[in-house]
C-alpha cells in the first residue's frame, strides 16, 4: 500500500515537471530571451522602443523579454525601379525608368531606422523622390536628340547626383541603369526619319568629296604626263636621233638595180634617211 502510495507521489511530481517544462517552453516562445539575427542583415536594438546606439550583428544574441525588442534590416543589394516623366530642354514630354542598386549602411542602420523607417519606408519616402527629381534635372538641360544619343552620358550623370543625394540618409547606391527612355510614338518616328536624312546627307557629301578628289588626282596625273612629254621632247636632238639610228642598224644599205638589171648599187642616201625616220618613229610612240 505504501509503495503504491509512493508512485503516485512520483506520477504527480513527474506531472508537474512536465507542466512546468511545458510553461516555460511556452514562455520562452513567447517573450523570446533572444534575437536571431539572419546573414545580410543587421539588427537594430530597441529598449521600450527607444533605439540604442549598438546594432547585433549577424547570430543569435540574448535580450530581455518585454524590455529589449530587435528589428532586422536587411543591409543586402536591392534591385528596386521607378518611373518617372520629365520635360526635355526643347519641352517634349517623356516618361523614364530608372533600375536603382542599393542598400543601407550597414554602420548606420540604427540612425536610418531611427530617421525614416524599414526598407519599404526607405524606397517610399527618400529613393522614389530622389530619382525623380535628379532625372527631371537631367533631361531639362538636354534636347530630345541628345537624350537619344547620349544616353550613356545621362546616366552617368543621374548616378552621381543620386549618390550625393541619398549618402546623407544612410543609403548606398552602386548603380544606376536607364531601362527605357518613352516618348509619344509620333514623336518616335519623327526623329528617327530626321536622323536617317542627315545620316544620308553626310553619306552624298562624303560621296562628293571623294569623287572631287579623285579628280583633282587625275588633273595632276595627266599634268605629269604633259610636262614628262615635254621633258623627252626636248632630250631628242639630230645627233642623239643619229645615234639611236646607228645602234639600231643592222649593217645592210638598201640596194637599188641599174637599169640592164645586173649591177646593184648602194643608197647611202636612203638607208641614213630611212634609219633616222624609223628611229623618229619610234621615239614618239615612247
Amino acid at each position: 500500500m505504501e509503495s503504491l502510495r509512493n508512485n503516485n507521489t512520483n506520477n504527480h511530481h513527474h506531472a508537474l515537471y512536465l507542466v512546468g517544462g511545458i510553461v516555460l517552453l511556452a514562455l520562452a516562445i513567447i517573450f523570446r530571451p533572444f534575437s536571431i539575427v539572419n546573414a545580410g542583415e543587421r539588427g537594430v536594438v530597441m529598449q521600450f522602443g527607444k533605439v540604442q546606439d549598438r546594432v547585433f550583428d549577424e547570430g543569435i544574441h540574448p535580450i530581455t523579454p518585454i524590455v529589449t525588442s530587435v528589428k532586422n534590416i536587411s543591409i543586402r543589394i536591392q534591385n528596386t525601379s521607378f518611373k518617372a516623366d520629365a520635360t526635355s530642354k526643347d519641352l517634349q514630354k517623356m516618361t523614364a525608368e530608372i533600375a536603382v542598386n542599393w542598400n543601407v549602411d550597414p554602420t548606420r542602420v540604427n540612425k536610418v531606422y531611427q530617421k525614416i523607417g524599414d526598407e519599404q519606408q526607405i524606397i517610399t519616402t527618400i529613393i522614389a523622390p530622389a530619382v525623380s527629381e535628379v532625372l527631371k534635372a537631367a533631361i531639362s538641360q538636354k534636347t530630345t536628340e541628345e537624350i537619344i544619343t547620349e544616353r550613356a552620358e545621362i546616366k552617368a550623370e543621374i548616378d552621381t547626383e543620386l549618390k550625393n543625394r541619398l549618402a546623407p540618409y544612410g543609403v548606398i547606391v552602386d548603380d544606376v541603369s536607364i531601362v527605357n527612355f518613352a516618348f509619344p510614338e509620333e514623336f518616335s518616328k519623327a526623329v528617327e526619319a530626321r536622323l536617317i536624312a542627315e545620316q544620308q546627307a553626310r553619306l552624298a557629301e562624303f560621296n562628293a568629296d571623294k569623287a572631287a578628289q579623285e579628280a583633282q588626282a587625275n588633273i595632276n596625273r595627266a599634268k605629269g604626263e604633259a610636262e614628262a612629254q615635254k621633258l623627252q621632247e626636248k632630250t631628242l636632238t639630230p645627233a642623239f636621233l643619229q645615234k639611236q639610228a646607228i645602234e639600231k642598224w643592222d649593217g645592210k644599205f638598201p640596194m637599188v638595180m641599174t637599169g640592164d638589171g645586173k649591177l646593184p648599187m648602194i643608197n647611202i642616201t636612203t638607208a641614213t634617211s630611212t634609219n633616222n625616220a624609223t628611229m623618229s618613229s619610234q621615239q614618239k610612240q615612247k
